[in-house]
């Protein structure tokens, strides 16, 4: 499978199935006698334990995708189907333990971002774009969730097994099933990194030492040259040497200015999922509250304004070939805040609408999706490729923390008061800017 192809599927599958309870979860926890806050926690909850996942699963792996892909998919198929028990046997935690489960399959959104920074198989100027790619497969997650959701919603609840409680943990179980078959099938692993195998251009050099004939030189220097490649015990054969990699064995110093530019994309890796997450989950309950809105009807809300980002979001995977990471950060961010003063200036002012509220929506989905894009790229490309796991950790422990306690921070958003709730967010984003402004010129990179 193309590289693209692969990380955008998995992306949207894994997104799909993360926010697939957004319609109707608050609504699924209330019957089995939980709050809105416990619905917020149950959306944010996988964040949680995916992020205690990483750090054993990628000690494990060797370098290697395809173990991670396979535990992935098996807890998906467990949680989903987890979750759909909790109504026949009427047990509110049933939902979270499920959503548990899927935790673990979650830890793939490391590895999908690993995969397009990995410089075995990606050059530094592909990575934006498949970065990009990347986020249209968050996008059409986060948009294809919320929508099947609240349709599925519209089921009904004739029985106790299939319902509009129930469904979607059925249709993402069969989902994953499908997916996991495929990617058996079709998806080819990277060698490990302690097998330490040659590459073709490792291998093209001493294939050339041996077969064609040495120049003529003085006794002296052949006897020099003949001594470096004799072997220290000659009753034992040696491997050939293998030629030094510095890109990614020599130990790298790390300099201030590279720390303090990891630290900053780390914080804008927070902030963005931290507000995405809080709206995705704050939407249905403030809309239920605000207009009396259905499951069905939020569902669409948030499904209508990802659908709207497209075109932006396959814009910016042209665009990102040449423009520097650090514009379309920008970019990204200022189209994010203006969504959020939009948000402030409607709800303190008491005139929220769904238009209003759409709008507002459309901007933040716009704005920190894009911003999302370049926090790893940027990184891989000022990082020595032996960093490239590392950084990987980072950005996506940022992207769990902002995930979960964003999801959390919009279950209570009603609850606290929407200017508090906004605010916040608000604080947040203005914390990154001071970053972002002192930092600008160690932030250049190559564009692509």
């Amino acid at each position: 499978m193309t590289i693209h192809a692969l990380t955008s599927t998995a992306l949207r599958v894994s997104k799909t199935t993360f926010f697939v309870v957004v319609s109707s979860g608050s609504k699924y926890a209330e019957y089995l006698g939980g709050s809105s806050t416990f619905s917020g926690l149950v959306i944010g909850i996988p964040t949680v334990i995916s992020g205690m996942t990483l750090v054993p699963l990628v000690r494990s792996d060797g370098g290697e995708y395809k173990f991670a892909l396979h535990l992935c998919c098996a807890a998906a198929v467990l949680g989903s189907v987890l979750y759909a028990l909790a109504y026949r046997a009427h047990f509110l935690y049933l939902i979270l333990i499920g959503r548990i489960v899927m935790g673990v399959s979650f830890a793939q959104f490391l590895y999908t971002k690993r995969y397009c920074s990995d410089p075995r198989i990606v050059g530094v100027r592909r990575r934006t774009t498949l970065a990009g790619w990347l986020v249209v497969g968050q996008s059409a997650g986060f948009t294809v969730g919320p929508f099947l959701g609240g349709v599925l919603y519209k089921v009904g609840f004739g029985n106790s097994i299939f319902n509009g409680y129930t469904s979607p943990g059925w249709i993402m179980a069969v989902v994953w099933l499908i997916f996991w078959a495929v990617v058996t099938v079709l998806f080819e692993d990277v060698p490990r990194r302690d097998s330490n195998p040659l590459s073709l251009a490792d291998r093209r050099p001493f294939s050339i030492q041996e077969q064609a004939p040495p120049p003529r030189r003085s006794s002296s220097e052949g006897m020099d040259t003949q001594a470096a490649f004799l072997p220290l015990n000659p009753t034992h054969s040696s491997p050939p040497p293998q030629p030094a990699d510095t890109s990614e064995d020599a130990p790298t110093r790390i300099s201030p200015r590279q720390w303090a530019v990891t630290a900053t994309m780390c914080w804008f890796a927070m902030t963005c999922f931290f507000v995405l997450g809080a709206w995705e989950s704050n939407i249905p309950i403030f809309s239920a509250r605000a207009f009396g809105a259905s499951p069905f009807v939020a569902g669409n809300l948030i499904a209508l304004g990802g659908v709207c980002t497209f075109p932006f979001m396959f814009a910016n995977v042209v665009l990102a070939r040449r423009v520097q990471d650090r514009i379309i950060l920008a970019v990204g961010c200022a189209l994010g805040l203006l969504g959020l003063l939009v948000t402030v200036a409607v709800v303190t002012t008491g005139r929220t609408t769904f238009g209003s509220l759409f709008a507002s929506w459309f901007l933040v989905a716009l704005g920190f999706n894009l911003a999302s894009t370049v926090t790893l790229s940027l990184l891989s490309k000022q990082m020595p490729h032996s960093w490239n796991g590392k950084i990987s950790l980072f950005i996506q422990y940022s992207n769990f923390s902002g995930r979960v306690s964003g999801a959390v921070w919009g279950g209570a958003g009603v609850e606290v008061g929407m200017p508090s709730y906004v605010g916040l967010q608000l604080a947040l984003l203005g914390t990154g800017g001071l970053m972002f402004m002192t930092l600008w010129k160690e932030m250049k990179t190559k564009t692509g």
